[in-house]
Parts: structure tokens; C-alpha cells; sequence
């Protein structure tokens, strides 16, 4: 039976020993959130200098600049935003270079993906990684969304494992060690199947920066912004992901598509989109009680009842997007799976979904995903109770009255009461 995980100091944190170290070791540094000191790190990383058209860096300036007049930062919490900056724009660099030197990437097709679409904790991540299972399809590790494009002179370590896999899996170790409870929320390992749009992060673009920052200026810019470049972006990125490790078909994911359905289909027009619905409650309440958590690291009040409010805006503000632009997407190319069928029986979903997207199933495939499922059970790191009532003061049915359009649209029934 999993350990059940009961968080009791959203409000005021009760911090471990390591976690206090981190955060007075944070105030100790000078972290300068400027495009300039970006730029000047990556290009020491990767001997590059050619960061190709320049309108991302309006964007990165945006970015650093929000979380740099936030006083409530944490030091550590600057950090972490800048490393993450150097990471994007160093990818960014490599990227560039490599397309330069071998523009026949451009050609690549990427034909028929397999599109996994819904609110974030809809078991989005799960039905991803079990598809992901048949190695037939192509998928996006971690360690490999972190660092599409190896840096100059990585080689296999002592171990045979790519350094870019390593430093993920530090990386991971660092997160286990300051916010262990995580790993129960949102399980981060490195051969861990991720979202794509990491892939628009060297374009300094998609709503990734929300889930790390409290940045409602960047979510206003992002949301009048028409995303079709940048999904653009992310699509050639696909290209140079194939081209190193070919597959024919991709499987992928990410909740943002919810509300960019057009540009999603503008940019995979022969896409299998799998639509994810759940009571939008059990979203709301899930993704503030794990922002709240986390920021004990980032920011020096946590403040849970903001999370509060701007998860449940946030995801009203997604569905409704959904709602208006379902017919975006042809009927024929779109399958909805209703988290509390795909939970009572995840395998015989998988197999489901494969057949509407017209991937063949054998014996080998259904091994696949007993194994993986077998050796990837959920709860794995625990088992967190979510609780409105206890952590935010509020009835779950006053959340709910939010969200009665999609609900109603979709058939989705009210799951926390």
C-alpha cells in the first residue's frame, strides 16, 4: 500500500534543514535577471553566438523581468529562474547551429502524431507515458526535452550514459532534496516521458514560465499572443528530434493545447487529438496544493490562497478556450477519454486509443504496456490527499460553479465533494 501524504504547512512551512540551508545559501548571491547576462552564459556554454531571429529576446525579457521586480522572490527562486534561462537560450544556440549546418532537417515530415490534449492532473502525464510504452512511436523523454541538441564535445560517460541524461538526473536529485514531496505530485525522473512544449521554451514562448513563477503579466502577453509561430517552433524542433533518433510517428502531450487548439491543428493538421476530461475541481485543487508546496523554495510567503485563485481563473480561462474552439478539430480525429474510465481500466484505454488513431495492436504491444504499467504503478512515491476545505477554506461546489459550460460539454462528471 502507497504511503499516504497528508500536507499540513502549506501556509507556514515547516522547513527541513536542508531546505533552510538552500534558502540562505540563495541570499548570498547576486543572480543578475537580465537578457544580456543570459545570453553572455549560454554562449560560454556552447562557444555559439548566433541566436537567430531576434524577437525572442522581448520574450525573455519578459520573462526575467516580471520575476525580477517580484521582491517576494527567494534568491534561490532567482536562480533557479536564470539556470532554467541559460538552459532555454543555450538549446536555443545549438539548435540554430545545427539547422544551419544540415538545413535538410527542414524536410522531415512529421506525419499523424498522436496528441495527447487536457487540463493538467487529468491523467495526462500517465496515458502519455503508457503510449509511450509501444517503442514503435516515437516520445520525448526528459533528459532529451531538456537538451534536444547535445552540446559540443558530449560524449557516453564512464557509465555509457549521455551526459545530457545525467545532468537531468542531478537535476532531479537536486528537486527530490528541497521539495520531496514532488516526486508524489508530479514524478520528474529523467527517462520520465515530458511535454513538447518544452521544446518552445528556447523561443522564450508557452505557458511553461506560469508553473514556475508568478508571472500573471506573462500569462495576459502570452494569451493575446496568436501561439502559431511559436507552435512552429516547436514542430522543427520535432524535425531535429527525428533526424538524431528516427521513428514514424510521435506520440506527445501538454494541457496548454487545451486552449490553442488552433494553432495546434494549423500546425498538425492530420493529428489523432485524445482529449482528457475530468472534474475540473480535482484540477484546481491538485495544481494549487502543488504550486503551494512548492513555493517554500521560490518565494518568501507562500501565499496558497493566491494559487488558489489563480489556478482556478486559470483553468476556467482554459476550458473556455476548449469549449469555444472544439470544432477545430474534426470529429474523426479526436477521442475523449473520461479520467474515471481510463483509471478503472488504463490498459484497455491505451489499446482503445491506439485503435482510433489507427496504430496497429499486437501481443508484443500489449506486453509493452502490462510492463510498463507493471513497473510504473500509480501512487508509486505516495499518495497525496487533496483537501479544499482543510487547506483553502472553501467548499469544493463553490469552485464548481466555474466550470457547469464544460462540464455540461463534455459529459464530465463532478468528482470531489
Amino acid at each position: 500500500m502507497s504511503d499516504v501524504i497528508r500536507i499540513t504547512d502549506l501556509r507556514e512551512p515547516r522547513l527541513s534543514d536542508t531546505q533552510r540551508f538552500a534558502l540562505e545559501y540563495g541570499e548570498t548571491l547576486s543572480v543578475s535577471l537580465t537578457v544580456d547576462a543570459v545570453l553572455t552564459a549560454a554562449a560560454e556554454r556552447t562557444g555559439l553566438d548566433d541566436f537567430g531571429p531576434s524577437d525572442s529576446l522581448d520574450r525573455l525579457g519578459r520573462w526575467l523581468g516580471e520575476v525580477d521586480h517580484d521582491a517576494n522572490r527567494t534568491g534561490i527562486g532567482r536562480l533557479s529562474l536564470f539556470n532554467a534561462c541559460v538552459r532555454y537560450a543555450a538549446n536555443r544556440l545549438l539548435i540554430h547551429d545545427l539547422l544551419r549546418r544540415h538545413p535538410e532537417i527542414g524536410d522531415i515530415p512529421i506525419v499523424a502524431p498522436i496528441i495527447v490534449v487536457g487540463m493538467p492532473r487529468t491523467g495526462t502525464t500517465h496515458l502519455l507515458n503508457l503510449l509511450s510504452a509501444d517503442d514503435r512511436l516515437r516520445s520525448l523523454p526528459l533528459w532529451e526535452s531538456y537538451e534536444p541538441v547535445p552540446r559540443r564535445g558530449d560524449g557516453p560517460s564512464r557509465d555509457g550514459l549521455d551526459p545530457r541524461f545525467e545532468r537531468c538526473a542531478a537535476e532531479w536529485a537536486q528537486i527530490q532534496m528541497v521539495t520531496p514531496h514532488v516526486a508524489a505530485m508530479h514524478p520528474m525522473e529523467p527517462a520520465h516521458i515530458h511535454e513538447e512544449i518544452e521544446l518552445m521554451t528556447p523561443d522564450f514562448a508557452s505557458y511553461n514560465l506560469e508553473w514556475v513563477a508568478r508571472v500573471p503579466s506573462w500569462r495576459d502577453h502570452y494569451l493575446a499572443t496568436d501561439q502559431t509561430p511559436h507552435y512552429a517552433y516547436m514542430r522543427t524542433v520535432l524535425q531535429v528530434l527525428t533526424w538524431m533518433r528516427p521513428r514514424a510517428r510521435w506520440v506527445l502531450k501538454s494541457p496548454q493545447h487545451f486552449e490553442q487548439l488552433g494553432p495546434l491543428m494549423r500546425t498538425f493538421p492530420d493529428a489523432t487529438v485524445v482529449m482528457t476530461h475530468r472534474d475540473p475541481v480535482a484540477v484546481v485543487q491538485s495544481a494549487a496544493t502543488m504550486m503551494a508546496y512548492a513555493a517554500r523554495m521560490g518565494y518568501r510567503s507562500t501565499d496558497p490562497d493566491w494559487y488558489l485563485r489563480y489556478w482556478t481563473d486559470r483553468i476556467e480561462r482554459l476550458l473556455s478556450a476548449a469549449v469555444r474552439d472544439i470544432d477545430l478539430v474534426p470529429a474523426g480525429q479526436r477521442i475523449d477519454v473520461h479520467f474515471g474510465e481510463f483509471m478503472a481500466d488504463d490498459q484497455a484505454m491505451a489499446e482503445r486509443v491506439f485503435a482510433f488513431a489507427g496504430h496497429p495492436v499486437d501481443g508484443t504491444t500489449r506486453r509493452s504496456l502490462a510492463r510498463h504499467l507493471a513497473t510504473h504503478t500509480r501512487d508509486r512515491y505516495g499518495r497525496v490527499i487533496y483537501d479544499l476545505r482543510e487547506d483553502f477554506a472553501i467548499d469544493p461546489a463553490a469552485v464548481r460553479e466555474r466550470f457547469g459550460r464544460y462540464m455540461s460539454a463534455f459529459g464530465v462528471p463532478a468528482e470531489v465533494r
